[in-house]
């Protein structure tokens, strides 16, 4: 089977997508796959998610993108068993200007990430890219290297809000530049079972995403929002909680995907690729709701 590159990506912070990318890779190397980690975020919050000493780095995905050294320089591998990571830096906060002139900037991830996959003898099942909370040249890289996107979505009254920028832009990259790229995974995150808002909300994203939303929805848990700080994955902080039991059903939700789809993903004439129909955005309703019984946070 040729490597998943998958992009997670929204444009808005807070809504689950470091968490995402940290605990799905872990999930996913748990159940026997082999994935790479891609910190494409300047704030490197997937780098120290996972334990990294950002600041000890000789190297970092920025000097990749600057065109200074392969991707197999800035890999650290065995970070966890069967998960490697490229880490960030705040240096990359500064790509957009430095980058402004350079041609073909846009294809500088996947240029890099296709010869480091090239190389490597032992291949990546699942490379996951976390992106920046924006739509800029970071973003438009990992939409590039990708075929996927993943988009995590918090279960509260804004969940919708912005989609359709982001959407419109897959679809410009996809008829543009990168002609396999579709979203294929929604996740909802940030589920809370008490509240009949996270329901109503979860059944929107689902009228308007259809069946690329994934059955496995992520429940509040405290322990999803602690485990970053002691630079554990959910899976080695709190192994028990609803958060790792959720992770690790949705990497078998989308290990199972895979196997029903095949590489359908490898060619962009395939029939039934249309363009996603924007989403629109939450109108002035459903501004509120009163807890239900079932809490599906740990305590």
């Amino acid at each position: 089977m040729p490597t998943r590159v998958i992009a997670l990506m929204n444009q808005k912070g807070g809504v689950g997508k470091t968490t995402s990318t940290a605990n799905l890779g872990a999930s996913l190397a748990e159940i026997g796959e082999r994935v790479l980690l891609v910190d494409l975020d300047p704030q490197a919050n997937l780098s120290v998610h996972m334990g990294i000493d950002i600041f000890a780095l000789a190297r970092t995905i920025y000097d990749v993108l600057m065109g200074d050294v392969p991707v197999r320089e800035v890999v650290l591998r065995g970070t966890r068993e069967r998960l490697d990571v490229v880490p960030s830096h705040i240096d990359l906060s500064g790509v957009e200007v430095e980058l402004a002139s350079a041609v073909g900037r846009e294809r500088l991830l996947k240029e890099a990430l296709d010869r480091y996959l090239a190389e490597e003898t032992q291949p990546y099942d699942f490379v996951l890219i976390d992106c920046p909370p924006s739509l800029g040249i970071l973003t438009m890289n990992a939409m590039t290297a990708a075929c996927e996107v993943f988009v995590p979505l918090q279960s509260e009254f804004f969940a919708l809000q912005g989609m359709s920028k982001l959407l419109e832009i897959v679809n410009l990259v996809r008829r543009r530049i990168n002609g396999t790229l579709q979203v294929t995974g929604v996740i909802a995150c940030m589920f809370d079972g008490r509240k009949n808002l996270s329901r109503e909300v979860v059944e929107e994203i689902r009228h308007y995403f259809g069946d690329r939303v994934f059955r496995t929805v992520v429940r509040e848990n405290v322990a999803l929002a602690e485990a970053p700080s002691h630079g554990k994955t959910i899976l080695e902080y709190a192994p028990k909680s609803h958060g790792a039991e959720d992770y690790l059903d949705l990497a078998r939700e989308v290990v199972s995907t895979r196997r029903q789809e095949g590489t359908h993903h490898e060619d962009p004439r395939v029939p039934g690729q249309t363009d996603l129909r924007p989403v629109p955005d939450p109108g002035p309703t459903r501004q509120g709701g009163r807890d239900a019984g079932g809490s599906g946070q740990d305590s």
